[in-house]
C-alpha cells in the first residue's frame, strides 16, 4: 500500500516585492503561478489558500498531497525558486503521513473526506502533540477517551477533518486539519472539545493557521500583482 503524505506549507512575502515596478511583479507572478500549477505533473496535488493578514508572517498556504516526501521537497523547491517564490520565505511547514487510525474501525465520511469533493471555504491546520502519559495508558483507557472525543466531533458533521501522523518526521506527533464553510461553528467545536478528557493529554496544538481557499490568481491580486497578471 502506497503511503500518502500531506504538507501544510505556509509562506510569507517580503513586502519589498510590492514596491517593484508593475512589469516585474506581473512577470514574477506569472512564473510563480506556472510553478505551482506544475505540481500536478509530478503527482503532487496542491490546493491554494490565502492567509494574508490572518497569521503574522504568513501570506500563502499551500496544502499538498503526494506519495513521497521527495515529491513534496521537489515541489517546494520549484515553488521557492520561481518568480514570486524568490520573494517568499517558509513561515511554517508541517508534514505527516495518512494511515488508518487505531481508534476507528470504519471512518465516517467526515473523517476521511478532507481531500475528496470540493474544497470548503476555510481550512484550519495545526500541529498536535500528546503527553508521554497518554502513550503509557492502556489501550482500553485510550479508546474510551477517544470515543468521547469523537462523539463530540460528530455533532458537527459539516466540519470535515483529517489526521496525519508526524512521528519521527516533524517536531510534533500529528498534523490536524479541518475544513468548513462556517468558521464560527468550528470555534464552537473547539470549545466543546476543550471540555473532554482528551484535553488533559494535550501538550501542544499551536500554531493554528486559518486560511481562505482561493485560486492562485485571486491570491496574487491580493498580494499586489497588477491587473492582468495570472
Amino acid at each position: 500500500m502506497t503511503d500518502t503524505y500531506v504538507q501544510a506549507l505556509a509562506l510569507g512575502l517580503d513586502p519589498t516585492w510590492r514596491r517593484l515596478p508593475d512589469e516585474e511583479r506581473e512577470a514574477s507572478s506569472d512564473e510563480f503561478a506556472r510553478a505551482v500549477a506544475a505540481d500536478g505533473d509530478d503527482g503532487v496535488r496542491t490546493y491554494t489558500y490565502s492567509t494574508i493578514g490572518l497569521q503574522s508572517g504568513s501570506d500563502v498556504l499551500l496544502w499538498r498531497l503526494a506519495e513521497s516526501v521527495d515529491a513534496l521537497e521537489e515541489a517546494g523547491a520549484r515553488t521557492l525558486r520561481s518568480g514570486l517564490g524568490r520573494w517568499l520565505f517558509v513561515r511554517e511547514s508541517f508534514i505527516g503521513v495518512l494511515k488508518p487510525t487505531q481508534y476507528v474501525t470504519t471512518p465516517t465520511e467526515q473523517e476521511q473526506s478532507a481531500f475528496g469533493g470540493e474544497r470548503s471555504r476555510y481550512l484550519v491546520v495545526y500541529p498536535f502533540t500528546k503527553s508521554s502519559e497518554w502513550y503509557l495508558l492502556g489501550r482500553e483507557a485510550r479508546q474510551g477517551i477517544m470515543n468521547e472525543h469523537m462523539k463530540v466531533g460528530r455533532q458537527w458533521p459539516a466540519i470535515r477533518q483529517l489526521l496525519a501522523y508526524s512521528f519521527g518526521m516533524d517536531d510534533n506527533d500529528f498534523l490536524v486539519a479541518y475544513e468548513m464553510d462556517d468558521l464560527p461553528s468550528f470555534g464552537d467545536l473547539v470549545r466543546a472539545l476543550r471540555g473532554t478528557e482528551s484535553r488533559r493529554s494535550t501538550v501542544r496544538d499551536t500554531p493554528i493557521l486559518t486560511a481562505i481557499h482561493r485560486p492562485m490568481d485571486e491570491i496574487l491580486r491580493l498580494l499586489g500583482a497588477p491587473e492582468g497578471a495570472p
